[in-house]
């Protein structure tokens, strides 16, 4: 694990790959980062905890040789086993303050969020940043319905300076929308994992994300 606090890890980040394991893992994630990724969370809800921490193992190599925070998804106990960066929870996950409390002051501890009242309670909660969203239904959610952009709008009126980042379907197409309520970081998954070529690919979505960050 890196040696920096968690929120200086993440100044100036801005699009986020969320993936599941896949066979060319190391190569797709050294693409991914290439093309302009810049914080990577591994997320895999099929795998047992010991294949989970061996994938976890090559993911944050990768990662720390370019100097990018890897997250674990859900478990602080495997992040810390790996040595990842931080770990992310989700509304019925490991509570933040458990996370902390594994992890150390110095980790990432990131929250999702997908209402208002969940952001509201998420104030008060040990986490270096917050996600919101989706935006838009995504099958990496099921049965979760899209929050829209009047929840970005919401969020962006309350963020107390806070990092977050958007979720729920990230394109070139569909980030200035999202930008226009307020998104400045963002998550990707399903435009990097489903594509052909993912380093053009993240290359093309934070050439978008660029053009709002300033």
């Amino acid at each position: 694990m890196t040696a920096a606090p968690g929120p200086a890890l993440l100044d100036g980040r801005r699009l986020y790959l969320c993936t599941s394991d896949r066979p060319d893992l190391a190569d797709f994630l050294a693409a991914c980062i290439a093309g302009g990724v810049d914080v990577v969370q591994l997320r895999d809800k099929q795998l047992d905890a010991r294949p989970l921490l061996r994938r976890a193992l090559i993911a944050r190599d990768v990662c720390a040789a370019a100097g990018v925070p890897f997250v674990l998804n859900d478990r602080p106990d495997l992040a810390l086993e790996c040595g990842a960066d931080g770990v992310h929870v989700g509304q019925d996950d490991a509570p933040p303050g458990l996370a902390r409390r594994i992890l150390g002051e110095r980790a990432i501890v990131g929250l999702s969020t997908h209402a208002p009242a969940e952001w509201d309670a998420a104030t008060a909660e040990p986490a270096d940043y917050l996600s919101a969203g989706p935006v838009n239904a995504t099958p990496t959610k099921p049965g979760r319905p899209g929050t829209g952009l009047a929840y970005l709008e919401y969020v962006s009126a309350r963020d107390g300076g806070r990092p977050w980042f958007v979720t729920g379907g990230a394109t070139p197409g569909t980030v200035p929308a999202m930008a226009a309520a307020g998104a400045r970081r963002f998550v990707v998954v399903r435009y990097l994992t489903e594509s052909t070529d993912p380093e053009a690919a993240a290359r093309s979505l934070r050439t978008v994300i660029d053009r709002y960050w300033e």
